[in-house]
């Protein structure tokens, strides 16, 4: 009996203090990254113990929600995970830890076709330049890869006199959203935001020459309540056991 009282106790020990180190952790995360932290997330809590509350943001801009707005407005975070020129911004104004800077992952752009359209050639960069001209409309994203597209992409193609007229920065929704509702024939986003989106058909991505690739990268907030549980957490996000799962998404990882 006594044996039984004290396996119990220690036991109930046991849960007490895993219940004390368990942790709140608020994430403030960012477009391309949103569907691997999504996947692993869960995986990680019920794992750890820890709790994520997870807030959506772009990683800049104007909006509200951006995520360097929320932390300007005094928004408590212990995690972010954003752009990483962005991050870089905000380790600069002293509002993230240096040290915590850790490289998640790459992403890269893609293209999509409204589902049952055939899927055109884009492999080589004439083959892409073709499939541009051809097009009747083209749609591409409001942040750092749709810039990219309408500033530097068209350029390099010599193609942006004959593409804006047809061309439109799509804002606030997913690219391929309006792809599938039949707005425009085709559609750029990150890969990692194009494959989440039903009624689309991913056709591939841009070719490797002239490609902008954006990095993801995470940090933990000076002003952080659990930075060690934080760090945890990150470390596990760049873990080499999780990197199937990150580039199922779309994503690619990076080189250790």
């Amino acid at each position: 009996m006594r044996t039984s009282m004290k396996a119990l106790l220690a036991a109930t020990l046991l849960a007490t203090c895993s219940l004390a180190q368990a942790a709140e952790l608020t994430v403030m995360t960012s477009g391309g990254f949103t569907a691997a932290y999504k996947e692993l997330g869960p995986q990680y809590a019920a794992k750890s113990g820890d709790t994520l509350v997870t807030v959506l943001g772009p990683s800049m801009g104007k909006a509200p929600e951006a995520i360097p707005n929320r932390l300007a407005r005094g928004e408590h975070a212990d995690v972010v995970i954003m752009v990483g020129y962005a991050l870089d911004e905000l380790i600069r104004q002293g509002k993230v830890d240096p040290s915590s800077r850790v490289e998640l992952a790459d992403s890269r752009i893609g293209m999509v076709v409204k589902q049952g359209q055939a899927k055109p050639a884009i492999g080589t960069p004439d083959e892409l330049k073709k499939t541009l001209l051809a097009a009747r409309s083209v749609g591409y994203s409001d942040s750092a890869s749709g810039v990219y597209i309408e500033k530097e992409l068209y350029k390099k193609l010599g193609i942006q006199d004959q593409l804006a007229p047809k061309s439109t920065m799509v804002e606030r929704v997913p690219v391929a959203s309006q792809v599938a509702q039949g707005t425009y024939e085709l559609g750029f986003q990150q890969v990692a935001e194009l494959l989440p989106v039903p009624g689309v058909t991913y056709v591939g991505k841009i070719p490797e020459s002239l490609q902008s690739v954006t990095r993801f990268a995470a940090g933990i907030p000076k002003a952080a309540e659990h930075p060690a549980e934080a760090k945890q957490f990150l470390q596990y996000l760049a873990s080499p056991q999780v990197q199937p799962a990150v580039q199922a998404t779309g994503l690619d990882s990076v080189a250790r």
